[in-house]
């Protein structure tokens, strides 16, 4: 059998939309090459992978929370001699609660995650890319990024900042054979809400979540077609929509009363 040598690489690769994805990329026959936190989980999503499709799997942990790390991890790659095909950011979280009663530091480490290292990673492997003149890469914004947030303010705002930004080195590469994509999905049942702190919101309580595999595929097809953006599912089609008519004061406050907690009055 012909040996695989492409390569993705998968930061929060091993949960939630990040994994579904990575699985995507296993059975078209790309080398996965994992990035999480946790080394449990590295070792176990790298035997499920690599039993279940003919590709190899190289798992890195580290923490994309802290400056510098996220340039250590290009090191490592590098060092390693792996050209990257394709890169998904996909780490990021957020944080519940009113911004002037949240907890900064906590906070200036979301910005670290969701915007520091995801830069530090587009622009080493956009650089390769656009070199060889060949490349993908998957950016996890969130419709979050089109709508202002209250008790999410920081997690919106750098999603917003995630999705300008994709859209924008998109426009500056689009002759180099280089595709960067903006994946925008809603409200996903994944571990993310845990994460913030936010399971008592009504968005979660109303237990409408989108399935991680479904907004998986549609980033994938998106990805793999060289669209510049794709929001998963219907109603955050509309959601989107509305918020283009709506003037941003009346979208916050309705996305206010939606993320608020079931008990409060």
């Amino acid at each position: 059998m012909e040996q695989n040598t492409k390569h993705a690489l998968v930061t929060g690769g091993t949960s939630g939309i990040g994994w579904e994805l990575a699985k995507l990329l296993a059975k078209d026959g790309y080398n996965i090459i994992l990035v999480a936190r946790g080394e449990e989980g590295l070792e176990k999503s790298q035997k499920e992978l690599e039993q279940t499709y003919s590709i190899s799997v190289e798992t890195i942990s580290k923490d994309l929370f802290y400056a510098g790390n996220a340039f250590e991890l290009v090191d490592e790659i590098k060092a390693k001699g792996i050209t990257i095909d394709i890169l998904v950011n996909d780490a990021g979280q957020g944080l519940y609660g009113e911004f002037k009663d949240t907890d900064i530091q906590r906070e200036l480490a979301i910005v670290q995650l969701n915007i520091s290292s995801l830069l530090v990673l587009t622009k080493a492997f956009l650089q390769d890319m656009v070199a060889r003149g060949d490349g993908k890469i998957l950016n996890l914004a969130s419709i979050a990024g089109k709508l202002p947030g209250p008790l999410q303010a920081v997690y919106h705002g750098t999603k917003a900042f995630v999705h300008s930004f994709t859209e924008a080195i998109r426009s500056e590469t689009k002759d180099s054979g280089v595709t960067i994509t903006s994946l925008l999905p809603g409200a996903t049942d994944t571990d993310f809400f845990h994460k913030a702190g936010m399971e008592q919101s009504k968005v979660v309580q109303a237990g409408q979540l989108a399935d991680p595999a479904e907004v998986a595929k549609d980033g994938y097809n998106a990805l793999m077609s060289g669209d510049d953006m794709v929001v998963s599912g219907f109603k955050n089609k509309v959601q989107v929509g509305m918020s283009n008519i709506l003037p941003d004061s009346t979208v916050a406050d309705r996305l206010k009363k939606q993320q608020e907690p079931v008990d409060k009055k």
